[in-house]
C-alpha cells in the first residue's frame, strides 16, 4: 500500500490539474490565482472550464477563475483569512460580487482522503458481496445514487454490497473519476442504519482501490455529519475543502 505521503502528493497533483496551476501552489502562504481551463485530465463531475472555484488545502486559497471574474474573486480571496472564505456571513460578499457575472455560490464540500496507518477493514453483520459492472449494472436506482452514478455509469468501476439473506441493504460503490483518484459513496437502506454498514463497506472498498494502485477519496458535505462520521471512522482524514460557483439558473433549480 502507498504511504500516507505518497496518497497526499498524487492528490495535490490531481488538484493542480483541475485548477490549472502547480501542486506546490496549495502549500503557499499567500493565494494564488490560476486562468480556468478545460483539462480533459481533471475530475470529471463538474463541467469545465469554471467560471468561479476556490480550492484550499488549508494554508491558502487556490481561486480558478475566468477572466471576467478575475478582479472580483482575487479581491475577495485576499480580503479575508482562509477558514473565512468558505463561511457565511462571507459567502453573502462572494455572491454580490458574482451577481452581474449571472454566478452564485453553488457546491461547498470537504474531501477526505485515507490514513494508510488508521484504514482497516471494518466488520458488519451481514454478507458482503464484491460486484463488477455486470453484477451492479441493475442498482442505478434512487436508493443508491450515492453509490452509483447514472449519468457517468461507464465511471462505476467496483461496487460493494452488504446483503441480509438475499436483500441488498446497502451499497458502496468507486467512480474513476480522474486517472490516479477513485471517489467511494454509500448508500444504506433507513432501516438498516447504525449497524456498522456503511463503515464496513466504505472501508473495505477502499482497501480494494488501494489493491488496484488507485488511491480512494471521500466527498462529504460540512452538515452531513453522518456521512462525515462514516469517513473518519473508516480511516480517511480531512484533506481539502472546495467551493464552486455555478450560473443563477443552475442554482435557482437546485432549490427547487
Amino acid at each position: 500500500m502507498m504511504t500516507n505521503e505518497e496518497v497526499w502528493r498524487v492528490a495535490l497533483r490531481q488538484s493542480a490539474v483541475d485548477c490549472n496551476c502547480a501542486p506546490e501552489d496549495f502549500l503557499r502562504t499567500e493565494n494564488v490565482i490560476a486562468a480556468a481551463n478545460a483539462d480533459p485530465r481533471a475530475r470529471v463531475y463538474l463541467p469545465r472550464p469554471v467560471e468561479c472555484e476556490l480550492v484550499s488545502y488549508g494554508s491558502n486559497v487556490v481561486a480558478q477563475v475566468s477572466d471576467r471574474v478575475r478582479e472580483a474573486v482575487t479581491g475577495y480571496v485576499n480580503a479575508y483569512p482562509v477558514g473565512r472564505v468558505f463561511e457565511t456571513p462571507q459567502i453573502y460578499v462572494l455572491n454580490e460580487a458574482l451577481r452581474p457575472f449571472g454566478l452564485a455560490a453553488c457546491y461547498i464540500a470537504e474531501y477526505f482522503l485515507p490514513d494508510v496507518t488508521a484504514l482497516r477493514p471494518l466488520d458488519c453483520p451481514y454478507d458482503l458481496r464484491l460486484l463488477g459492472p455486470e453484477g451492479f449494472a441493475g442498482l442505478y436506482t434512487p436508493q443508491w445514487s450515492n453509490a452509483l452514478c447514472e449519468k457517468r455509469k461507464e465511471r462505476d468501476m467496483l461496487a460493494l454490497g452488504a446483503y441480509d439473506k438475499d436483500t441488498l441493504v446497502g451499497l458502496a460503490g468507486v467512480s474513476a473519476d480522474c486517472e490516479d483518484m477513485w471517489q467511494i459513496g454509500v448508500d444504506v437502506l433507513p432501516a438498516y442504519r447504525r449497524r456498522g454498514v456503511a463503515s464496513a463497506l466504505t472501508s473495505r472498498l477502499a482497501l480494494e482501490v488501494f489493491r488496484r494502485g488507485k488511491i480512494p477519496f471521500y466527498c462529504a458535505a460540512w452538515c452531513n455529519l453522518k456521512s462525515v462520521r462514516n469517513a473518519l471512522k473508516c480511516g480517511f482524514r480531512p484533506a481539502w475543502v472546495e467551493l464552486t460557483a455555478r450560473e443563477l439558473a443552475h442554482v435557482e433549480e437546485l432549490n427547487k
